[in-house]
């Protein structure tokens, strides 16, 4: 007997079938039986032997027609897309190193979690749940995409409190170092990319929330079987692991719950982040130096012209790692004969940098006030405060007091803070010369304003703090040394005379092969100007404000920085014998090292 014979198959539950949401299915239809009797007869099955019904439409094509094949395939690829996107999202690590395809085969709890909930609720309350966990997945995601960059140049996770200034300082980085056009195309692109993961969350979790109320037995069965899974391998221990040259990296647990993790540590930190301002203005008001009168002050280095001079990215890696050592040990030791042959002596050692990869003002801060400053908020409730800064001492002391600010290109209100009496910067310090990248204004030609707008043109001593920032990423192209006599108005610096023969690298091992070459010159700008002068009464200072980003070091580094002092007045190098600071411009790896906000207290003491 034909099929066509057969009577139509009893009702079944859509449910069952797993093909509609029963929630969904007829809304507003109001159930009549027993009420009434029907007023309609019921249209008996068509069978495969009924004639079709004639219509003027286009004949349908074998298969019923490619368009709707065409949707079929389309809704499936966006299915699973959805869901692999949304375990994409779950398993993405939060550092770039970590981000190998092996890592993605890893089973997130949180997915098993969300995938429960979904399965239960009613159609009316699965809709706003699901938007609203799009929600929290996509910020989530954002924040591992930042906590990456962060990692990568600060080698820290991002700060949603403290941090969201910085956007404004990456800005302008970038417009300094690539031009106008890439900042606003980075900046653009980073809020086109923000909005595109928040949307597009919110659409595949909709989507996976949608496919598994119509597929409930199929999707109750996955979720089950990833629960399981998820619960043998977290009590197996099992591991995703990552091998470098047969080295182990890192391993990651398959039972992940990275994400869920990541919500917490930013919550607490937003709430650390909020009560750190009140910790941090307890701990300034302790200060031993407040009330010591400026005539007591430094008394051991009246008549010295003192220069304080940070040197961009100069970090404990650039002297004691095997990638950067021997070329920047060969120009310390160099410098230190050079130097020590006209009299100089020269003690070195080694501070911990309350910043690493950048935020350049911290450390400065840190060294001057003799407090830890590692964020911005405490940067900000610093300079609001009359804490007493190594700079201001000097200024108390008698001396004139000047900084030089080469990548600074507007008003700096904090300066009156720090108690200069002049600021220097890109508008004032009469650069007539070629721009250099971030480091717009070469360390040589730094220096050299040092000597002609404070050193000659002052009759009683003088105190200046100087960046120098030629060793400042992306360290290409690098300036070259240039007669002291010929320096001038800066004129002489033209970058693609100076540029030639060096690459313009934008890649990872370029940089690694640029930055000892970059901090090179710096180190050798400042030997070369201890050998341009014949003064005894010079006591100059230089220390690295922080190691490099992690990108260059790799991760794990420390965040130490070398610190000098070099005089030709021996007397200045007795007051510090205490310290047991080697001689020599290289630190020893077996040098002190002191956390950098202890300097300003160590000096004050030493010298007052």
């Amino acid at each position: 007997m034909s099929s066509a014979t057969h009577p139509a198959p009893p009702a079944t539950d859509a449910t069952d079938l797993g093909t509609t949401d029963p929630d969904a299915e007829n809304p507003g239809k109001t159930d009549t039986t027993g009420d009434e009797p029907q007023t309609s007869e019921a249209k008996p099955p068509q069978t495969s032997e009924s004639e079709p019904e004639t219509t003027e439409s286009e004949p349908t094509p074998p298969g019923g027609g490619w368009r709707p094949r065409v949707r079929r395939t389309a809704g499936w690829a966006a299915s699973v897309l959805a869901v692999a996107g949304v375990l994409a999202a779950l398993t993405l690590p939060y550092q770039v190193e970590f981000v190998v395809p092996q890592v993605f085969a890893r089973i997130p709890l949180e997915a098993v979690l969300a995938g429960a909930v979904l399965l239960v609720l009613p159609h009316r309350v699965r809709v706003p749940v699901a938007a609203a966990l799009g929600v929290v997945l996509g910020v989530l995601t954002v924040f591992k995409v930042a906590d990456m960059g962060f990692f990568s140049v600060l080698g820290r996770p991002f700060d949603p409190v403290m941090d969201v200034g910085l956007l404004a300082d990456a800005y302008r980085f970038v417009d300094a170092s690539y031009g106008r056009p890439a900042a606003v195309a980075a900046a653009v692109g980073a809020a086109l990319l923000t909005v595109a993961v928040l949307v597009l969350a919110v659409l595949a979790v909709l989507r996976v929330a949608r496919l598994l109320a119509e597929r409930r037995r199929v999707g109750g069965g996955v979720v089950g079987a990833l629960a399981a899974g998820w619960l043998a391998f977290a009590l197996l221990g099992t591991t995703v692991t990552v091998y470098d040259n047969g080295t182990l990296t890192f391993a990651l647990p398959v039972a992940d719950r990275a994400t869920a993790r990541l919500a917490y540590d930013h919550t607490l930190q937003v709430s650390a982040s909020l009560h750190d301002r009140h910790e941090f203005a307890e701990v300034a008001e302790v200060d031993a130096f407040r009330d010591v009168p400026g005539d007591e002050l430094l008394t051991a280095l009246r008549g010295k012209d003192v220069l304080l001079a940070f040197v961009e990215s100069y970090g404990r890696d650039s002297v004691t790692a095997p990638e950067f050592a021997p070329y920047v040990a060969d120009v310390l030791d160099d410098g230190t004969r050079r130097l020590s042959a006209q009299g100089y002596g020269s003690r070195s050692a080694f501070l911990t940098s309350s910043t690493v990869g950048g935020s350049s003002w911290l450390a400065h801060a840190s060294t001057l006030s003799g407090l830890w400053v590692d964020n911005q908020q405490r940067y900000r409730s610093l300079v609001a405060s009359d804490r007493l800064t190594l700079t201001r001492a000097f200024g108390d002391a008698g001396w004139r007091v000047s900084g030089f600010f080469p990548g600074n290109s507007r008003a700096w209100p904090e300066g009156s803070f720090f108690g200069y009496d002049q600021v220097y910067d890109s508008r004032n310090m009469g650069y007539a010369g070629d721009k250099f990248t971030f480091a717009s204004i070469p360390d040589q030609y730094v220096l050299s304003a040092f000597d002609r707008f404070e050193r000659e043109a002052t009759d009683g001593p003088v105190m200046a703090e100087v960046a120098l920032l030629s060793s400042h990423a992306p360290w290409t192209p690098i300036p070259q040394l240039v007669n002291w006599n010929t320096v001038r108005d800066g004129s002489v610096f033209d970058r693609t005379a100076m540029a030639v023969g060096q690459a313009d690298r934008s890649a990872e091992d370029g940089l690694r092969e640029d930055y000892p070459k970059a901090i090179g010159y710096s180190l050798s700008t400042i030997i070369s100007y201890l050998e341009s002068q014949d003064d005894d009464d010079l006591v100059l200072v230089f220390l690295g404000d922080h190691q490099p980003a992690p990108v260059v070091t790799g991760p794990g580094a420390s965040h130490d920085v070398p610190i000098t002092i070099v005089t030709r007045d021996q007397a200045v190098l007795d007051q510090i014998a205490g310290w047991d600071w080697p001689d020599g411009l290289r630190p020893d790896p077996q040098a002190p090292v002191w956390p950098m906000d202890s300097f300003r207290d160590r000096f004050l003491t030493a010298f007052s």
